[in-house]
């Protein structure tokens, strides 16, 4: 026969065997890794060397220390601290400079930056995918489409969305007041007279309120990105710059389930905030000076001396007196405080939790490379309740400012909304593959077992 056969065999040749460029370029990481270390000893020595690493180190922890008690002081301590991190840096820089050591720092991080570049390169047949099943589905007969017209700058009339919803068929309902307009209301209204599609072009929070009607009654929902931000749009692979192209769903459209979270039987498709983000944003001065805002009320709410002494339970972890505390519909990819903005997947059936529990400046330092646990956890969960010391606490949905009775229980809802999906579509953008030395090990045909 001339064919080929597969089997358990040829799949361990292939985790043996990553192919020439990939084992080449886990290599060339390990080259590199390499180099990053020898540089400064060959160049410096190695007393110098250790020296140059504890005098970096060190600023890096003073520094962030100091823009601790910057955010947790007021007055003229304030600003003394904020003078100690932009000092610190600088001084660190010109001890090197002085002691001809600051080429060896710009080559050897030179070569990290080699050294994670060539590694990703080697990883990136690893990458998971981050696919959603879809099947194809007839055009809706009789669509409704709430519109936004003050949403992301006015994206509803600069695209001419209505019309061109319009022209497609679905029945458009703008939401220009007076007053506050009840999406929820015009949502079943419209499902009463025979709606068999829900969709909203709008801000997270104005999708989340109509996809919970739309998964109440088993309907697909359409979503257009005519929001400010757009996180549940991105997550989904739709094209955020191009809010009229969404309506092609309605054409030629695809269908995926999706889970959405619960909290207080309200849903959100996005997260739920409790702590120091939602004192803030409850503030009436917030929208006015949001910079002055914040810096006034840091040190009462860092300090514990102001807001609601919170509490999250989440199966057997209990973590007591968060100033943050995150849930999300499907955890994000993050390894760090400032990656908090994508999800992989939104159809996993789990909640992602994210508490910051900061004491003091050493657990501020410890946070940057996760040293404490208490500082920073990250999990999933099926159900997760946060209690406080207080009848009612502020909490931010999907970007809306809430204030619920306490103790507040969040759920996940897996695969509950049908979304209606354009074929034609960006999809969602690849994530960084993380660095894993022990699979680059493998990849480079070191390793003597399949990893």
């Amino acid at each position: 026969m001339g064919g080929s056969s597969r089997g358990p065999d040829s799949d361990v040749a292939r985790s043996v065997d990553p192919g020439r460029n990939r084992r080449w370029w886990a290599r060339a990481a390990f080259a590199a890794a390499v180099s990053a270390a020898v540089v400064p000893i060959v160049a410096a020595g190695l007393l110098s060397t250790l020296v140059l690493l504890a005098t970096g180190i060190g600023g890096v922890a003073v520094m962030m220390a100091a823009l601790y008690w910057f955010l947790t002081r007021r007055g003229v301590p304030r600003w003394i601290w904020l003078g100690v991190a932009v000092l610190v840096p600088i001084a660190v820089l010109s001890a090197f400079v002085s002691a001809n050591l600051l080429w060896v720092v710009v080559v050897s991080y030179a070569l990290v930056l080699l050294a994670a570049l060539c590694a990703r390169i080697a990883l990136e047949g690893d990458r998971a995918e981050s696919v959603v099943d879809e099947r194809p589905v007839p055009p809706p007969r009789h669509p409704f489409l709430v519109m936004n017209p003050h949403s992301g700058g006015g994206k509803v009339a600069r695209f001419d969305l209505q019309r061109k919803a319009e022209e497609l068929g679905a029945e458009v309902a703008l939401l220009e007041g007076p007053g506050t307009v009840d999406v929820e209301a015009l949502a079943r209204d419209a499902v009463r007279r025979g709606a068999d599609l829900l969709g909203v072009a709008g801000g997270d929070g104005t999708q989340a309120l109509v996809a919970g009607v739309a998964a109440e009654h088993d309907l697909p929902f359409l979503v257009i990105c005519a929001g400010t931000r757009n996180h549940f749009a991105l997550d989904l692979g739709l094209d955020r710059d191009d809010p009229a192209a969404g309506l092609d769903a309605l054409r030629d459209g695809v269908e995926v389930r999706v889970d959405l979270g619960e909290i207080g039987g309200r849903t959100f498709v996005n997260n739920a905030s409790f702590g120091v983000y939602a004192e803030v944003v409850q503030s009436p001065a917030y929208r006015e000076d949001k910079t002055g805002t914040v810096l006034r009320m840091l040190p009462d709410l860092l300090g514990g001396s102001a807001g609601a002494r919170l509490t999250a339970r989440t199966g057997g972890l209990t973590v007591e007196g968060p100033q943050a505390v995150l849930v999300s519909n499907g955890p994000y990819q993050t390894s760090d405080l400032a990656g908090l903005g994508r999800r992989a997947r939104l159809d996993r059936g789990v909640l992602g939790v994210v508490t910051v529990a900061v004491d003091g400046a050493r657990q501020a330092v410890g946070l940057l490379n996760r040293a404490h646990e208490r500082g920073m956890t990250q999990h999933t969960a099926l159900e997760v309740t946060v209690d406080a010391d207080a009848q009612e606490i502020p909490v931010g949905v999907d970007g809306e400012s809430l204030v619920l009775a306490t103790p507040v229980r969040c759920t996940v809802r897996p695969g509950a909304l049908r979304v209606r999906l354009p074929r034609d579509r960006p999809g969602v953008p690849p994530f960084k593959v993380a660095v894993d030395w022990v699979r680059l090990r493998a990849l480079a045909g070191w390793a003597h077992r399949r990893v």
